[in-house]
């Protein structure tokens, strides 16, 4: 063997370690969602989130996921096989996989999680969410204006706190500019599931709903009221603007990008810590998609000044007076909600008809 080909050698070795090695130093985030990432809401946002990350890092970063993973055991089998794959982050972007979230954190100390909506921390699980009933509230006031049977239909996935506070919220502003609407809620028992949810659509249009809100996931609820004719709905959680101007009016967008990077980086720099998020329109984790045509330019107005007071902390959406279903006070007038009755919230507000399921 000459010299020449001894140092080739030694060049190309070094190259492979130096491979090896700058491969070590890549992080790797693992995703862990409960619904396909085309189901065009909840999960496709989460899914732009985790795009946002490579865009961001680029090969310093390499990326994870697993898609419709029930909430369950079989959440805690997908996270311990990401996290036993190398991950050094783990997003886990629904409520029910918050106890197999600390349980697989408990058995990998050096792995950081953070877990979407839930309340449970650890030195090594931080928690996520953002203030879904701020854009509630806006729908609610846009809702309340626009419907003329004064019956507003809601979709409810499951009676946790956060489903509970958007339909209050939404309820709150739809009774302040129509006294006289009402509500009725069909509890879907799922985050996404396109028949169920088109099912309820259509349940709550015979009964007589003409505006549809829905705190589920799939674009069905919107097809089933363009299919009925002069039904008003909202996207959820992505903009499902292909079904405006109309039904769809308006949306909530949920923005994960700038916090799935901030996080990721904080792992990347030894910066990361426990820490429990709760952001709303103001920081912009809730977006308003665009308020159509289809919407009269008086309630338009009311409700791009609602978003505004809402971003700027000027107006709370929970603001008294308002009491609970039986009667009882609960804000005084110009008292506002804590943090701690909205993250618990298991009760409905005065003029709610009907039972939360337990």
């Amino acid at each position: 063997m000459t010299i020449k080909s001894i140092l080739a050698g030694a060049t190309l070795a070094l190259g492979v370690a130096s491979g090896a090695m700058a491969d070590s130093h890549q992080t790797k985030v693992g995703f862990v969602f409960v619904g396909p990432v085309g189901d065009g809401g909840w999960t496709y946002e989460h899914n732009q989130g985790r795009l946002a990350v490579e865009a961001e890092f680029g090969d310093a970063v390499e990326t994870v996921f697993v898609e419709s993973v029930p909430e369950g055991p079989d959440a805690e089998r997908v996270m311990t096989q990401m996290a036993l794959g190398g991950a050094d982050l783990i997003f886990t972007t629904s409520f029910g996989y918050m106890d197999p979230t600390m349980n697989v954190a408990a058995k990998f100390p050096d792995v950081k999680f953070e877990h979407a909506t839930g309340f449970k921390r650890a030195d090594n699980v931080s928690t996520y969410s953002a203030r879904f009933y701020e854009g509630r509230a806006v729908q609610g006031l846009i809702a309340g204006s626009m419907t003329k049977s004064n019956i507003v239909g809601y979709i409810g996935s499951f009676p946790i706190p956060e489903v509970i506070r958007g339909i209050n919220s939404a309820y709150i502003q739809a009774k302040a500019v129509n006294p006289d609407v009402e509500f009725k809620i069909v509890w879907a028992y799922t985050w996404f599931d396109p028949a169920k949810e088109a099912e309820a659509a259509t349940v709550l249009i015979e009964q007589g709903a003409d505006v549809i809100l829905q705190h589920t996931d799939s674009t069905a609820p919107q097809a089933a009221a363009q299919a009925a004719g002069n039904v008003v709905t909202f996207g959820q959680a992505s903009d499902m603007a292909e079904f405006g101007p109309f039904p769809r009016v308006s949306s909530i967008i949920d923005n994960w990008s700038p916090y799935y990077i901030a996080r990721t980086k904080a792992v990347m720099d030894g910066t990361w810590t426990s820490t429990d998020t709760w952001d709303g329109i103001g920081a912009g984790m809730v977006g308003i998609g665009d308020i159509t045509d289809a919407v009269p330019s008086d309630v338009k107005a009311a409700a791009e000044a609602l978003r505004d007071s809402l971003a700027d902390g000027s107006y709370h959406a929970f603001t008294g007076p308002v009491n609970k279903q039986d009667g009882s006070a609960w804000l005084a007038d110009g008292e506002t909600a804590d943090d701690g009755t909205l993250a618990g919230m298991n009760f409905y507000v005065e003029g709610i008809t009907g039972d939360i399921p337990q």
